[in-house]
């Protein structure tokens, strides 16, 4: 079968890796190197802030606890919301100072408090294991904040993954990551606004996390809303504070310019027929399950492949609904869709003499066949 289509063109970007995903629709735009493990810097930070958040959620922290702040947390360079080991600082502050100001500080307290011994690196080991209980295969932490070291690293698939987590799984903390500004305690005038280049913009971006050090050059784990969709992406190894903004306004833009909701096929309409077994009929329709929408690229003229895929002849009797087979989509510069496709209406078994005009006609032709073919 074909399906008319419009036409797409991949996105050529300079970043070294990244990964682009509707997330209303699962459909994955683009993809640059995205199951390579590369530093993250920073954007590393989401993970602990997922796991605080599940602490959160499991009643192990509360916004109101203060922690206490020790002499390795303080020690950290780099962003820091400037702690000392005088402070005791709320837990809701430290998540503003990790998401806003990208503190490296408050991401050490946390860890140590959440550590199963107490230290930063047992937080960072149980942060390796969990995110391989999430499905982020190439991801492991030596520390909580992305600050250089041997074996943190993370593709950005996993933080694409990630990214979607956090947004599908803790919606009454994502609006933190829009917040522009956070002037804890009058202590770092110089370190107040959000890094996030996008959240100027009318664009729809309402979060996620920049990164940047020498190793990994710029990246920004992002994500807009615009309508009923939402595209999450990841761009890391840019050369530049500049083009780290640039591609990815570029990258929002594209996402949404260039792809579209395309209803391919309708419940009530059957896409294809299979073969019945001794049945009351010889075929059934096969639809999808409900109406099957696709996200497509919206300026082409060509026609996208589709094939739908069953071991037939099906076995009656059938029941209406009854999964049966699969339909192949193949878009134009899109990964391969698979959707299954049920039974548009029940079959029942045949009756006697159905099941006797059947025999025959497997005997006849098989009498009629050569012994080669017959074999």
């Amino acid at each position: 079968m074909a399906l008319t289509a419009l036409p797409g063109f991949a996105y050529d970007t300079s970043a070294r890796a990244a990964y682009v995903l509707d997330q209303s629709t699962g459909t994955v735009l683009l993809t640059k190197n995205a199951d390579e493990a590369l530093p993250p810097a920073s954007m590393s930070k989401l993970m602990t802030l997922y796991v605080t958040f599940e602490a959160l959620r499991d009643g192990r922290l509360t916004l109101d606890e203060r922690l206490p702040v020790s002499q390795h947390a303080m020690s950290y360079g780099g962003s820091t919301m400037f702690l000392n080991t005088t402070d005791r600082v709320r837990v809701e502050d430290l998540l503003r100072g990790i998401i806003v100001l990208s503190g490296n500080d408050a991401c050490a307290v946390i860890a140590e408090a959440l550590s199963p011994d107490g230290t930063e690196a047992g937080f960072a080991r149980f942060m390796t294991k969990r995110a391989q209980q999430m499905g982020m295969t190439r991801s492991t932490f030596a520390n909580s904040n992305g600050w250089p070291a041997a074996g943190h690293l993370m593709s950005v698939h996993d933080l694409a993954v990630l990214a979607n987590r956090l947004i599908t799984d803790f919606p009454e903390y994502y609006p933190l990551f829009a917040e522009t500004e956070f002037a804890f305690d009058g202590r770092a005038p110089s370190n107040v606004r959000n890094r996030n280049p996008l959240l100027k913009l009318d664009i729809g971006a309402d979060g996620l996390k920049t990164g940047h050090t020498a190793e990994a050059g710029y990246g920004l784990v992002g994500s807009a809303r615009q309508g009923d969709r939402r595209v999450i992406f990841v761009l890391t190894g840019l050369e530049s504070e500049a083009r780290r903004a640039e591609e990815a306004e570029a990258i929002v833009n594209w996402s949404f310019r260039h792809f579209a909701t395309k209803t391919v096929a309708r419940a009530d309409a059957p896409v294809a027929q299979a073969q019945v077994w001794m049945g009351a009929k010889q075929s059934v329709g096969l639809v999808p399950a409900e109406d099957l929408s696709l996200l497509l690229p919206v300026l082409s003229d060509k026609r996208i492949e589709a094939e739908v895929v069953y071991d037939g002849p099906i076995n009656a009797p059938i029941a209406k609904g009854q999964q049966l087979a699969e339909l192949v989509i193949k878009p134009d510069d899109l990964p391969e869709i698979r959707r299954p496709l049920v039974a548009a209406e029940a079959v029942p078994a045949g009756g006697f003499v159905v099941r006797i005009k059947t025999a025959a006609n497997l005997l006849l032709r098989q009498l009629n066949a050569g012994p080669a073919e017959a074999m």
